[in-house]
């Protein structure tokens, strides 16, 4: 196959469509944001977006393309390949790599997480807590699992009903969850629940910090960091403690964890770890579990069948995965001379993968836009695809199925109450307001 070399008018994007996905105050509005997708999808599915502040970047909105990115990070980095930290693995303005490099002696790596790396370090580094997140070990914790779902069900069931369902329930449980593994006090959840909204929210006022000066081209990489340090500063006396004291929690297989040289690793990898599980185990879970119940509040009948067999509830969180893909995106970069879709790509050049796109793929999935959860096969890509698929998926997907299996019978109905909204960001996040009215079954 010949390569071909597009014009310009014919890789640039229209510049409504362009915004609307790349600039996070796209993402307050769902509808247009999706419809902006499909036009992608359907128009120019590899086209480049020119958008003011932010360098081009292609935005990858097939389901195939984004894989075959994600399974060669020799060819598309991750964060620079050899050369690490020369490139942002999240989409950031020009102006916030620029403050990001300025205070990082000229490296975009912010973190030594497992976002910023590619093989063979990050190998290296995901099999610290790689056996611990097996489906095999996670067995284990189930039963704990499921009494804090209980325990959620419970207060929820003490209330009237009339409740915003993502900040008085949906944030709360797998906080609870992800905390109650990795050994942290549950007096401390509420500063861990304020900064995964700051590390997350950073683009979006509602949760904006104090210390960070608002509207400036830059802020929402100050936020970054400045919470990065905060969670560095609790995060540390928890890293010392489980030195010195070891359990059988996360926190302490991460902690004690030793490099190929038998000396532990640098305090920022277990940071890192510790930040990622923090944020990424709670936001996602929440973001999904909002979602499946959003659609389900659409379609009574799937609810009454639900209830009349938990069998099904695999099928439910697996679409409610698809449905909601509250990881919106990841960046990578070529390395070397390529061709995707026909054209050529060349090092240098910059790849959005749009995973909330290919979810919706109807290469893939017939009636992308129904929510159906007699899918078979689903094939849907909300935790990746490749050496950077999530770590934390098994989890992810065990906490939600516990979650429905106990929440469900205890449901008559779900009706929304009007004024959901969605946070602003690019990056990670869903629902952040669903007033519903939910009748129980005591």
């Amino acid at each position: 196959m010949t390569s071909t070399a597009p014009s310009a008018a014919d890789l640039t994007l229209p510049t409504e469509v362009a915004e609307q996905v790349v600039l996070p105050e796209g993402h307050r509005d769902n509808d247009k944001l999706f419809e902006a997708y499909r036009w992608l999808r359907e128009n120019n599915p590899l086209g480049v977006a020119h958008v003011d502040g932010y360098d081009p970047v292609f935005l990858v909105s097939k389901h195939a393309d984004i894989m075959e990115i994600e399974r060669q990070p020799h060819v598309f980095t991750s964060a620079g390949g050899e050369n690490k930290g020369a490139f942002n693995p999240i989409l950031a303005n020009q102006a916030g790599d620029a403050f990001t490099r300025s205070i990082n002696n000229g490296s975009l790596r912010i973190l030594e997480t497992l976002t910023y790396l590619d093989p063979p370090e990050h190998t290296v580094i995901k099999d610290i807590a790689g056996d611990w997140f097996r489906p095999n070990n996670l067995k284990q914790w189930e039963d704990r699992i499921r009494t804090l779902a209980r325990e959620s069900v419970d207060r929820l069931l003490s209330t009237d009903g009339t409740i915003d369902f993502v900040k008085d329930f949906a944030l709360q449980y797998p906080l609870h969850v992800i905390m109650s593994l990795f050994g942290v006090p549950e007096a401390d959840e509420p500063r861990m629940m304020a900064l995964t909204q700051e590390f997350f929210g950073t683009a979006d006022p509602d949760a904006a910090r104090a210390d960070v000066e608002p509207l400036t081209p830059d802020a929402a990489a100050q936020q970054w960091v400045a919470t990065i340090q905060d969670f560095y500063a609790y995060f540390d006396a928890l890293l010392m403690d489980r030195r010195a004291n070891p359990t059988d929690d996360l926190a302490s297989i991460i902690s004690n964890a030793r490099d190929p040289q038998g000396e532990y690793f640098a305090k920022e990898v277990a940071y890192g770890y510790f930040i990622a599980i923090a944020t990424a185990g709670h936001d996602t879970t929440s973001s999904t579990l909002a979602g499946g119940i959003n659609a389900l509040s659409h379609d009574p009948g799937l609810l009454e069948r639900l209830k009349g067999d938990l069998s099904l509830v695999g099928n439910l969180v697996n679409e409610s995965l698809r449905w909601a893909s509250p990881v919106k995106h990841f960046m990578r970069t070529a390395l070397e001379p390529y061709e995707l879709r026909g054209r050529a790509i060349n090092p240098g050049d910059r790849f959005m993968l749009l995973y909330q796109s290919g979810n919706r793929d109807a290469d893939v999935f017939d009636a992308p836009d129904v929510f159906n959860i007699d899918r078979r096969p689903n094939k849907h890509i909300a935790f990746g695809y490749g050496p950077h698929m999530c770590i934390g998926q098994h989890l992810a997907k065990i906490e939600l199925r516990i979650m429905f299996e106990t929440l469900l019978p205890h449901l008559k109905s779900v009706s929304l109450a009007g004024g959901d909204k969605y946070i602003q960001t690019n990056f990670v996040g869903g629902l952040k307001n669903m007033p519903v009215e939910l009748e129980f079954v005591r």
